[in-house]
């Protein structure tokens, strides 16, 4: 099995994509602890009743 060297930019984007994991792992674990109880499905959730208008120029 032959070994190759890892650049100090492929170890660079190697240690963002774990951070990048371990950060994900730290929110799903908080989400996991939250209870939701008698919190409705979102399929039952119903918009109010006015519109907004999402316009810059107002």
């Amino acid at each position: 099995m032959s070994r190759t060297e890892v650049t100090p930019r492929e170890a660079a984007h190697r240690a963002a994509v774990a951070a990048t994991a371990d950060h994900i792992r730290s929110v799903v674990a908080v989400l996991r602890e939250l209870d939701f109880g008698d919190t409705p499905p979102a399929f039952a959730y119903r918009a109010a009743a006015t519109k907004e208008t999402h316009d810059a120029a107002q």
